[in-house]
């Protein structure tokens, strides 16, 4: 049986990790294959192109469109290197971003071409899309505050999106919301600032959904909640 393709989405803060893991742990508890991954990276190559992208010191002059090519870089590798082997193999696909990001983020914050941009990840990623992305919103004032909250309680690494203004994150929520209205079937908007335990349970429900749309052709977990 062919396997679930399934991305979390959304901007700084809207608690993707966290939810990720849940839910990759609720599968593995329930006795299903489950290969977590994280965009940009997921792959050695991808690795090293997250490393330039975000946290090297050299990154600062980088254009848009450099940006732009070493995100789908990343990803080509990641989609022929894991990605399409795992569906095959019938494991449930759980990847931090995807496309979604780069349209949000080099198409709506850096105001890149959307055309273009589209026809880049098209190269990259071929037929291979997400059965599901749950789009995790949070206003941009609760971003701001969670942001600001770990970095407050945490020594994290550099990330260079995170330095970027507010208007740049502006229009990169204005992007999410327009994808949600373009493809509703395959993106589930989650409201993201419930608690920990409300928002995994409606991932859960929108799983479930999604499977039971997509019949016996997926490996459909119990709907036994694990122990």
């Amino acid at each position: 049986m062919k396997g679930l393709f399934i991305t979390f989405e959304g901007t700084e803060g809207c608690g993707k990790t966290t939810q990720i893991n849940l839910l990759a742990a609720r599968l593995q508890q329930m006795g299903h294959a489950v290969r977590l991954l994280r965009e940009p990276g997921g792959t050695p190559i991808g690795e090293e192109i997250r490393h330039t992208l975000k946290q090297s010191s050299q990154n600062h002059d980088m254009t848009p469109e450099a940006e732009l090519l070493l995100m789908n870089a990343s990803r080509a590798q990641l989609v022929r290197q894991i990605v399409r082997p795992a569906l095959t193999s019938g494991e449930f696909v759980l990847c931090d971003r995807f496309f979604d990001s780069t349209i949000a983020y080099q198409g709506y914050g850096r105001n890149l071409d959307l055309h273009w941009i589209r026809s880049v990840i098209d190269f990259a990623v071929g037929p291979t899309r997400p059965d599901l992305t749950l789009m995790l919103d949070v206003p941009l004032k609760v971003s701001e505050s969670r942001r600001r909250s770990r970095l407050a309680n945490t020594v994290p690494q550099r990330d260079r999106f995170e330095e970027l203004d507010r208007s740049f994150f502006v229009r990169v929520e204005e992007g999410y919301r327009a994808l949600a209205v373009a493809e509703p079937q395959r993106i589930c908007v989650i409201d993201a600032t419930a608690g920990v335990e409300l928002v995994q349970e409606e991932i859960w429900r929108a799983v479930l959904s999604k499977l039971e749309q997509l019949g016996a052709d997926r490996a459909v977990p119990s709907t036994t909640s694990p122990s």
